[in-house]
């Protein structure tokens, strides 16, 4: 089992920049195919971006792709999402999620474990 935990929301301007964190607990985080979703008011929950176990392969959704990128660094444990050149449309609750499975999925039901999440809101 393992515990996540998001933070480095805020409020930011459109245009700016922020950096997400996800901390997991555990000593098997490197066994985890990592994500990163999102939700906005009255919408469904939706795929942002997600990163192979190692690292080496990542996949976006189209909404971010070249704006958002996903990293990790599981000497740290720890997923993150860079996102650039925000924009009001982004301003949703984000969510880290791990699934012990090896293929990325955008589907958030292949997810095993959730974090509580964290508010990023961009104004205009």
């Amino acid at each position: 089992q393992v515990q996540l935990v998001e933070s480095g929301g805020g409020l930011v301007q459109a245009g700016g920049s922020l950096r997400l964190s996800c901390a997991a607990s555990g000593r098997t985080f490197s066994s985890y195919t990592m994500g990163w979703f999102r939700q906005a008011p009255g919408k469904e929950r939706e795929f942002v971006a997600a990163v192979t176990k190692s690292g080496g392969s990542t996949y976006y959704a189209d909404s971010v792709k070249g704006l958002f990128t996903i990293s990790r660094d599981n000497d740290k444990n720890t997923v993150y999402l860079q996102m650039n050149s925000l924009k009001p449309e982004d301003t949703a609750v984000y969510y880290c999620a791990a699934r012990q499975g090896s293929l990325i999925r955008r589907d958030s039901t292949y997810y095993d474990y959730w974090g509580q999440g964290t508010q990023v809101t961009v104004s205009s």
